[in-house]
Formats: structure tokens, sequence, C-alpha cells
């Protein structure tokens, strides 16, 4: 069983075979896909057709599944790389370990965003942007530049706190756990760290940051230990929506998997938290 572990706690060999693996899926032309596709699941509550990646109740399950597929693709070039989480709520600072030039890179220069040092500068030759929002074709980021502070641990408990899952309109107005851990109320948890990375991360397009992959790899732990404190509870809604995709619909873009197949995380990894 596959073990996704704390990003702090890598060794420095487990962080070169996860940035080797992001680089060889870059080089093969694997990994522009996953910018692509995120992008376009980026749809509002006032988009024609149904909600499924963002603002509804399966961002949980679609990106559930979108790390899976991303994470199967690392391990087709490594099968010892498993994802790891990036815990923000621990590792506030752009001092972090994270942000180290021998993991993900540091911030952009003040100039442009540019970043500059670490394995995913344009200088370094093997991170050049194809799906962007624009001509650059360089990583941009701005670590604490638009928002002061990442989340707190005590704003991420009062978020795990809420007992139900969802609750209609089933958007960005709702009421309950996953609205409110998506950011679009309340003490605003996943959308404040991509603004406070900023550069692509604020965009559609963030996968091309794969510090994406680490945060998100944090949402669905914060997910998982979510189901672990309230086992009565679980995805709603369960059918007959309009707009939005019940426990057992299938999610663009597979068509072939349901949120219920996704609720047991069990089945495909755990965490080095012990769920």
């Amino acid at each position: 069983m596959a073990v996704r572990k704390n990003q702090a706690t890598l060794t420095a060999k487990e962080k070169r075979d996860f940035v080797d693996a992001v680089l060889e899926l870059k080089r093969l032309g694997r990994y522009d896909s996953f910018v692509s596709t995120h992008n376009t699941f980026i749809v509002s509550d006032t988009d024609n057709g149904e909600r499924t990646g963002h603002r509804s109740p399966s961002f949980l399950p679609w990106h559930r599944r979108f790390l899976l597929q991303f994470e199967q693709e690392l391990q087709s070039i490594n099968p010892a790389v498993n994802l790891p989480y990036w815990d923000w709520t621990a590792d506030r600072t752009a001092n972090s370990s994270l942000w180290g030039a021998d993991f993900l890179g540091g911030t952009g220069r003040s100039s442009d965003g540019q970043v500059t040092t670490g394995p995913f500068a344009f200088s370094s030759g093997k991170w050049a942007l194809t799906v962007r929002p624009d001509s650059r074709s360089y990583l941009r980021r701005n670590l604490g530049g638009a928002v002061a502070a990442l989340p707190t641990k005590a704003e991420a408990d009062s978020v795990l706190a809420m007992a139900t899952y969802d609750a209609a309109p089933w958007n960005s107005s709702s009421d309950g756990f996953r609205n409110n851990l998506e950011g679009w109320r309340g003490v605003n948890l996943h959308n404040r760290v991509h603004v406070w990375i900023g550069g692509h991360m604020a965009t559609g397009m963030s996968p091309n940051d794969p510090a994406f992959w680490l945060h998100h790899c944090f949402i669905d732990k914060l997910w998982a230990e979510w189901q672990s404190r309230h086992p009565g509870q679980g995805y709603l809604p369960t059918g007959n929506t309009p707009d939005v995709v019940d426990l057992n619909d299938t999610m663009k873009p597979w068509n072939n998997v349901t949120p219920a197949d996704l609720l047991d995380h069990t089945k495909f990894y755990t965490y080095d938290t012990g769920f």
C-alpha cells in the first residue's frame, strides 16, 4: 500500500525521485495534459452545464481522481514515487524546505515573477510552459505577495469540525465542509493557498506549478481526516440534483468513475498519520 508522506519528512533521495519523475513526464510530453484538463474544469456558478471540478460537491472526489491519475503517471516513471503533501498549517513561510533549491525552488523575482531557483526554473532548460495564460513560458510565483498568511491549524480544525459535507444550492455560496474547505466562504483554506503562492497557482492553469500537487494532496488528506472524524456523514447530494455530480453519477472527463468509487482512499493509498 502506497503511503503519502509529509514533504517536510522526505529524504534527499525521495525529493530527487519526485522531482526527476515530474521532469521526465514533462520531457515526454505527458505533463501538460494535466494543466489543460484542470483549466477546462474551472467552471463558475453562472456557467451553463454541470459543475464538476470546482464550486460543487465533486470538488473533492474530482481532485482525488485527478491526483491518482497523476500519481500513477509518476509511478510509471519510478514505481517508488508517491505524492507528498504540504501541510501549510505548519510550513508557513517562503523559507520552508518546500521552497528549497533541492525541491520546488523559491518565489519569483520581483520584476516579473519568474522562478529562478530550483529544478523548475526556466533557466534549467527543463520547465518551459506550453499551456499558459499568456506568451511567457516561464513559471511564476509571488509567495505571500497577495495574501500575507497561510491558513492556520485552528482555521483548518474549524472547518474539519463541520458535520455536513455540503448543502444546497451546491455551489460557491453553500454552507458545509466542502465549500468552506474549497474556500468560497468562511476562513478560506484551499483558495487562499493558491493566492498566497500566486503566479500560475492563481490561475486555472495552476498545475503548471508542481506545488499544485502537494497542496491538493493536503486538501485530500484533510478530506480523509474529515471522513475519519464524521463516520456517520457522507457525500451529498445523493440523487436527482441538477448541474452537479450526485453520489453515483460519473465524473467528466473520465466518465467511468463516480464519487462513490472514491470515498475510501485506503483502497489506493494511506497517509503517514494513520489514515
